[in-house]
């Protein structure tokens, strides 16, 4: 089954304006709930003035079920830290920490008024962001001839396989994590006039360009 998550390193930021209240979101690629805490942590220490620091995040667990998290921080039940999460996953984002600072204006928004402010900041932060696909695929390994390998990487790098190479006495072992078995297995066989025959070695999560948010939907490109 694959997934939908934010490239490696992304940090979004955002700022919506209701009734002078301020709410500042940042939206960031995690690889864990321990991460998560720590981004919630330093946005805490950003804007330590802040009246309430809001979070969501939604972190997968391979063979289980994704830790869902959310806090309202001293907001009304269910107004704040709820929103956020339900923003994430109704896009369908994993992997991504989202926390929404409020700096107070003086003006009571109400309940569904805060609803609106909290999920609006973290899909006004999401907008345009890029999105990449994950899926766990086979690890195909294979080894190379010293004299070869360079090239072979190289042909193997154009036809879109991108492997990890391991420099061996005997060669350099090249993994590639992909779907496309038979077609990584055709190519090597035409290169190395079919003296290298690849096996695969378990399994890995691949990610690959997908798409990306418009209106706070992911939206495929079709072109990829």
């Amino acid at each position: 089954m694959s997934e939908l998550v934010l490239p490696q390193g992304a940090r979004l930021t955002g700022e919506l304006e209701i009734k002078r209240s301020r709410f500042l979101a940042e939206v960031s690629r995690i690889d864990s709930p321990e991460q998560a805490r720590e981004r919630i942590s330093a946005r805490r220490s950003q804007f330590p003035d802040a009246r309430h620091h809001c979070t969501g995040f939604v972190a997968s667990i391979r063979g289980s079920s994704p830790v869902l998290h959310s806090s309202d921080d001293g907001e009304p039940s269910g107004t704040a830290g709820r929103p956020i999460l339900d923003t994430l996953v109704g896009i369908g984002l994993t992997d991504a920490v989202a926390v929404v600072s409020r700096y107070f204006g003086g003006t009571l928004l109400g309940t569904g008024g805060l609803v609106r402010a909290y999920s609006g900041a973290v899909r006004d932060t999401l907008e345009g962001a890029e999105l990449l696909t994950r899926e766990l695929v086979p690890v195909w390994s294979a080894v190379l001839p010293h004299k070869d390998a360079g090239r072979y990487i190289s042909e193997l790098g154009n036809a879109g396989f991108d492997g990890t190479p391991e420099y061996l006495p005997e060669g350099v072992r090249l993994n590639v994590p992909t779907a496309h078995g038979q077609k990584l297995t055709t190519l090597l066989a035409q290169l190395s006039g079919g003296t290298i025959q690849p096996g695969t070695s378990g399994e890995a999560a691949h990610e690959r360009p997908w798409g990306g948010i418009s209106n706070g939907i992911a939206v495929k490109n079709l072109k990829l």
